[in-house]
């Protein structure tokens, strides 16, 4: 699965992603840090991934370019869904928000990439379906991140290959609801075509909760802050002792 190869990666090359039945019941460990965090270095992150994959992970998740470089060096035949969170004026959407972003995660080194998929306005006037449909010209396959069923049916009706539960409280409509996204999971599963891959992504704390998660349906289960979270999990526990 790893290698400390440093081959350069070709964004040209064509890329394979396993269907469902390779998939089912998979970990993708979610490998990211935050702004300011030791953590967040390419190097840690590339270890952190190498670490998960070791373990028995089927893939991973991570942010921005420079990140899904480093572990595509490190790690070439790993299984990477890549996102870019980019905050820009006049639009809440910050996965992936806007084409531009989409083809810098592809080139990188990603398989799959992760995108903001609700019905919230984008940045510079692009659509969903416009971002969708390039994509799909392109080749390049595509993770729905979504907040509820309607967006990801919606999504996976233009054309994207997995859908994921990512947004499920994290949105305007959804703010008031708190992940894990289990009511989400049945129904998706039952109306999404057999083909498209549903991912159970946020708010996953345990083992037994990603058991779950793929027993309600999902094809897989994304964990990031539970194994992965340094900071944010040191500072629960500071935070509750001090308490």
């Amino acid at each position: 699965m790893t290698s400390t190869s440093a081959a350069a990666f070709d964004p040209l090359s064509v890329r394979s992603v396993p269907g469902r039945s390779a998939l089912a019941g998979g970990l993708i460990v979610s490998v990211q840090a935050p702004e300011g965090s030791p953590m967040r270095e390419p190097s840690v992150i590339a270890a952190m991934a190498e670490a998960s994959l070791a373990q028995g992970a089927i893939g991973v998740r991570l942010e921005s370019p420079e990140h899904i470089g480093a572990v595509r060096r490190r790690c070439p035949q790993a299984l990477i869904v890549g996102l870019w969170k980019r905050t820009l004026p006049g639009s809440a959407v910050y996965i992936t928000p806007r084409w531009q972003d989409l083809q810098q995660v592809w080139a990188a080194g990603a398989d799959v990439v992760a995108i903001d998929a609700t019905d919230r306005p984008r940045p510079e006037h692009e659509t969903l379906a416009e971002i969708v449909a390039r994509a799909r010209a392109m080749g390049i396959p595509l993770m729905a991140d979504v907040d509820g069923i309607a967006n990801g049916l919606r999504a996976a009706a233009l054309g994207c290959h997995w859908v994921g539960t990512t947004l499920y409280g994290y949105t305007e409509d959804t703010s008031g609801l708190r992940p894990p996204a289990w009511n989400l999971l049945e129904p998706l599963r039952r109306q999404l075509s057999p083909e498209v891959i549903l991912v159970c992504e946020g708010g996953i704390a345990s083992a037994e909760q990603a058991a779950e998660a793929v027993s309600r349906g999902a094809d897989a289960v994304v964990v990031g802050t539970a194994i992965t979270g340094v900071d944010l999990q040191v500072a629960a526990y500071v935070k509750r002792l001090r308490a």
